[in-house]
Parts: structure tokens; C-alpha cells; sequence
């Protein structure tokens, strides 16, 4: 059970151009998924559509948190953007795993490894590839 203390918050750190990276924190679920949600998209609709989304913070995920990451993901590939997750707590790891969405998007050990592998798929002219709208 988490504790009111414990709700989730993501918070824009950096931007540069259509990128931004954005750090959630706290527990990830029914109560608190929803928000996490809603700003990532608020971010990725105003012109930040490339998300790097660092979770070193987040002390809980369930099933509400992992659909929330899958939203934030489509969003971004409808705007033509991408969704990459650095500094994945190895609980959640876990659960991405188990469920394939690690095959969605890319997974960094840090920001600034997500950074620098963002630069290098602009510079190459690549892209993660949208997958359809199944999940």
C-alpha cells in the first residue's frame, strides 16, 4: 500500500528542441498513474514530442503505472516522436520484462546514456519503429 507521500510526479528537467527529459518519482499506480499520464502527454503536445523519461525515482509500479508508460508511448508515436525510459528500478524492469513492453521502447541505465543514444538515432536518420495500436 502506498502512503500520501508516495504519489507519483513527473517533473521536466531539461528540454532542447522537440526533446524533453522528464523525472517521475513516487508510486506509479491506480490512484496516481493517471497524472503521470496526463502531463508526459501535456509535455509531448507542446512540442516535446522525443520523451526521455528518467524512473530512478519510483518506489511502486502496478498495472495502472505500466498502462500509463504504454500511453505515454503511444502519445509520442502519434506525434511523430519516441519514448525512452533510463534508470529503470530493477523491480520495474522486471515487470517490463515479464509483459514485453521492454520491446517497445528503448531502455538506458542512465539520462545520460538515453541522451546520447537520442542523438545518435537523429544524427543517423533512425527511429523506433510505432508498432500498432494492440495493447
Amino acid at each position: 500500500m502506498t502512503t500520501p507521500t508516495d504519489d507519483a510526479h513527473l517533473s521536466v528537467q531539461h528540454t532542447s528542441g522537440p526533446l524533453a527529459v522528464a523525472v517521475v518519482t513516487g508510486a506509479m499506480e491506480r490512484h496516481t498513474a493517471s497524472a503521470v499520464r496526463s502531463t508526459a502527454l501535456d509535455v509531448i503536445n507542446q512540442g516535446q514530442p522525443h520523451l526521455i523519461l528518467d524512473l530512478t525515482g519510483v518506489t511502486f509500479c502496478d498495472s495502472s503505472g505500466l498502462s500509463a508508460l504504454i500511453g505515454i508511448w503511444h502519445g509520442a508515436n502519434d506525434a511523430d516522436g519516441s519514448l525512452a525510459l533510463a534508470a529503470v528500478p530493477a523491480r520495474l524492469m522486471r515487470i517490463l520484462t515479464l509483459t514485453g513492453v521492454d520491446t517497445l521502447m528503448p531502455i538506458h541505465a542512465t539520462p545520460a546514456d538515453a541522451l546520447a543514444a537520442h542523438r545518435a538515432t537523429r544524427r543517423t536518420g533512425g527511429g523506433e519503429k510505432a508498432l500498432p495500436r494492440t495493447l
